[in-house]
């Protein structure tokens, strides 16, 4: 039996057919990047609005992201403890207009650009790694150098 790589007229098949699965598996990548990126920044205005809502904010507040935390790690797992549940809420201050933010960059992308404390400072990296690509390894290197 000859193997599809010992067919030299195949080549050309399979690299295409190649590139086509690398291209739809970076695609369902990207898909959960975003889908994360919203529900996170979903839940941080969900959080934002229930703290507002709330008439005894100070006491109340104390104990919600922990009461949070334990029933949705509970039901759903890790990620979701008091410390992301305070990156979430930080996501939608720091973004409140939820469309703005770049599709491109996943939810490490953001905690990252958290960390930075001036607005036109995190729009100006946000972008510069949509459009340059930048992993989130890169985008932590960039703003330590400057």
């Amino acid at each position: 039996m000859t193997s599809l790589n010992a067919d030299p007229k195949l080549q050309p098949l399979l690299t295409e057919l190649g590139e086509l699965i690398r291209q739809a598996r970076q695609q369902a990548v990207r898909a959960v990047d975003t889908i994360q990126v919203q529900t996170c920044w979903e839940i941080g205005r969900h959080i934002v609005e229930l703290e507002q809502g709330g008439q005894a904010r100070a006491a109340y507040g104390k104990n919600l992201l922990t009461a949070l935390a334990k029933g949705l790690t509970a039901e759903f797992g890790k990620g979701f403890d008091a410390t992301n549940l305070r990156h979430m809420r930080a996501f939608f201050l720091a973004f409140p207009i939820r469309d703005a933010l770049r599709r491109e960059l996943s939810w490490t992308h953001y905690r990252t650009l958290l960390k930075l404390d001036s607005d036109s400072a995190r729009q100006w990296y946000m972008n510069e790694a949509a459009t340059q690509n930048w992993s989130t390894r890169a985008l932590e290197r960039q703003i330590g150098t400057l």
